[in-house]
C-alpha cells in the first residue's frame, strides 16, 4: 500500500473542509500518475486510521471523488480510480521517469575491472570451460543441509543469531586449527585464524591493512587478475617478476627487495594462477631466506591446496620458518559451491585483531549458520571424505583431458599436465587468436574465456585456464571436440 499518510497533507486551519482537501489531493495524485486507473483505494476505515480521522470524513471524500468521476464505487469491493477519466484524457498515465535513469548526479571512484566469462549465461545444451571450479554436482550439499537443519533445531540456537565476533565462529576457527595442522603442518591457535566470505575478501582485507598509495607490491607475471586489481585499487605499484615451470622467480624477488622498499609479496605457491605451476622445493627454501632477510610481508594465496594428484604437495610457506611474515589465505568455496562463501586467513594475532576492526567497517561478522555447519562437517570427517572422493574423480578427469588434448589438438595447443588443482593452462598457437576462437566456439555451444583477463598488466598470452574438474568425461570429450572443429576451420582459412 502507498504511504497515504505522507501523500495526503491535511491543514486543519484551512477554510476548505477536510473531506474536500482529501478529495482534491486524490485528484492531484491521479493527474500526476501516482494513482493509476483501476487502482483500488484503501478502505475507508483503513485510510481513516492512517490519517487519524473519523471514517465519515473519508467516506465523504470518496463520495466527492465519485461525484466528480475521478473514482468509481464498486459494490462489496470499495472505491477504484476511474478507468475513463475526465479532463485528463490527453495525458499519458505512464509511470513518471525514474530519477535513476540518467545516472548519478555526483562524482564517484571508478573501479578497475577485467572482462571475465559469464557463468550465469549457460543455456540448455551448452557447455562451459570455466576457470577451474569443482563439480557442484558432487558437492556434499545433502550433508550440508542435514547439518544446517540440525543446528537450527537445537534448543537456544536462536541466541547465536545475534552479533558475534568479527573474527568468525570460534568453533569453526578451532576446527580450522586442527584441520590446518593436520593437512598443512601449520603451528597456530584459534587467535591466529579469521574466517572470511571467501578468499577474495581475505586478500582485500590483507592488502587494505598493509598498503598505502604508492607502495610497491611484487607479483608474478602473469598473475591472478583479481589480486592485481585489488592492489591497484588501493594505489599500489606492481613489480612483476617472471613465473616459469618452477614457479615465481625468487632471485628476481630478492633483487627487487634490494632495489625498492617493497611492502608486500603476493605469491601462489601451489597451482599458480593462472599457469598452474607449483613453486619448487628449492625455490621455496630460498624464498623463506628472502622473507626473513628483508622482513617482507607475504600474502600466500593457497586457494586449492587440497587438490593434488601426481605426488604429495609441498608444505606451504606458512608452515616454514618465516619469522611471522607470512599471511596465509585459503578457501572452502570451491569445495562447497561458489555461492557458499567460506574462506579463512592465518596471521599473527595482533595483526588479526586490527583486521577485525577493519572488517567491521564493511561486514560486522561472519555468517553463524554456515560457519557452524562447516565446523561440524570438518569435525565429523565429511569434508575429509569428500576431498578423498573428489581428488580421485578429478585426477581421472585431468588424465582424460590430457589424453584428449594430446590426441585431438596436437600441435595447435601447448600445455603441461598439472600436478594438482582443477585446471590446465592451455596456450594456443598464435595462428589461433582466442578472441576469435571463443566467439566461434560459443556459436557451437561451448562458452569459454577469450583469455584477455589473464594478460592483465602484460601482453596478450593467447591462453586460458581449462577447468576440467567440473566436466565429466562425456562433457570433456564434447568440449575438446568443439575446440578441434573450431581450430581446424581456422587453420583452413589461414592456409587459404
Amino acid at each position: 500500500m502507498l504511504p497515504y499518510k505522507t501523500l495526503i497533507a491535511i491543514d486543519r486551519e484551512a477554510r476548505q473542509p477536510v473531506y474536500q482537501q482529501i478529495a482534491n489531493r486524490f485528484a492531484s495524485l491521479i493527474r500526476e500518475g501516482v494513482l493509476k486507473p483501476g487502482l483500488l483505494l484503501p478502505g475507508s476505515r483503513v485510510l481513516a486510521l492512517q490519517l487519524g480521522l473519523h471514517r465519515k470524513t473519508v467516506v465523504a471524500a470518496y463520495d466527492e471523488l465519485v461525484s466528480q468521476d475521478w473514482a468509481t464505487a464498486l459494490p462489496r469491493k470499495g472505491v477504484m480510480v476511474a478507468t475513463n477519466l475526465p479532463d485528463v484524457k490527453p495525458r499519458s498515465f505512464q509511470a513518471p521517469a525514474s530519477p535513476y535513469t540518467a545516472g548519478p548526479g555526483f562524482s564517484f571512484n571508478r573501479i578497475p575491472s577485467v572482462v571475465t566469462s559469464r557463468y550465469d549465461r549457460l543455456q540448455p545444451g551448452q557447455l562451459i570451460i570455466n576457470d577451474g571450479f569443482a563439480d557442484m554436482r558432487e558437492a556434499p550439499l545433502e550433508a550440508w543441509m542435514k547439518e544446517s537443519r540440525a543446528l537450527v533445531r537445537r534448543p537456544r540456537y536462536h541466541q547465536r543469531l545475534t552479533y558475534g565476533s568479527a573474527m568468525g565462529s570460534l568453533h569453526l576457527r578451532q576446527q580450522l586449527v586442527h584441520y590446518l595442522t593436520y593437512t598443512r603442518g601449520l603451528s597456530l591457535s584459534a587467535d591466529n585464524v579469521m574466517t572470511t566470505r571467501g578468499a577474495q575478501m581475505a586478500i582485500y582485507l590483507t592488502a587494505a591493512m598493509l598498503l598505502k598509495k604508492g607502495d610497491y607490491v611484487i607479483v608474478g607475471s602473469p598473475n591472478y587478475f583479481y589480486a592485481d586489481l585489488c592492489f591497484e585499487q588501493l594505489g599500489a605499484r606492481l613489480l612483476r617478476v617472471p613465473t616459469d615451470a618452477e614457479g615465481i622467480d625468487v632471485e628476481a624477488v630478492g633483487r627487487l627487495c634490494r632495489a625498492h622498499k617493497v611492502k608486500m609479496l603476493y605469491v601462489i605457491p601451489h597451482h599458480h594462477h593462472p599457469t598452474t605451476v607449483t613453486l619448487s622445493a628449492e625455490r621455496r627454501m630460498r624464498l623463506l631466506d628472502v622473507i626473513r632477510t628483508h622482513r617482507l610481508a607475504v600474502l600466500e594465496d593457497d586457494y586449492d591446496y587440497d587438490y593434488h594428484y601426481s605426488s604429495a604437495p609441498i608444505l606451504p610457506l606458512a608452515s616454514g620458518d618465516h619469522g611471522g611474515n607470512v599471511i596465509y589465505v585459503g578457501s572452502f568455496t570451491k569445495l562447497l559451491g561458489l555461492s557458499i562463501r567460506s574462506g579463512f586467513l592465518v596471521a599473527p594475532a595482533p595483526f588479526l585483531e586490527e583486521m577485525a576492526r577493519l572488517r567491521k567497517l564493511m561486514d560486522l561478522q561472519g555468517d553463524n549458520l554456515p560457519e557452524e555447519t562447516l565446523a561440524a562437517l570438518l569435525a565429523d570427517g565429511t569434508i575429509d571424505r569428500h576431498l578423498k572422493k573428489s581428488n580421485k574423480l578429478y585426477h581421472e578427469r585431468r588424465d582424460q583431458l590430457t589424453q584428449l588434448l594430446q590426441n585431438r589438438l596436437g600441435d595447435k595447443v601447448r600445455f603441461t599436465e598439472p600436478a594438482g588443482g582443477m585446471a590446465t593452462w592451455l596456450t594456443f598457437h598464435k595462428r589461433y587468436p582466442l578472441t576469435q576462437v571463443a566467439v566461434k566456439a560459443a556459436s557451437m555451444g561451448l562458452l569459454m574465456s577469450n583469455g584477455e583477463q589473464y594478460g592483465h598488466g602484460t601482453t596478450s598470452l593467447n591462453a586460458i585456464r581449462f577447468g576440467f574438474a567440473s566436466l565429466n568425461n562425456r562433457e570433456l570429450t564434447k568440449a575438446v571436440g568443439i575446440l578441434e572443429k573450431v581450430l581446424t576451420q581456422s587453420a583452413q582459412r589461414f592456409d587459404k
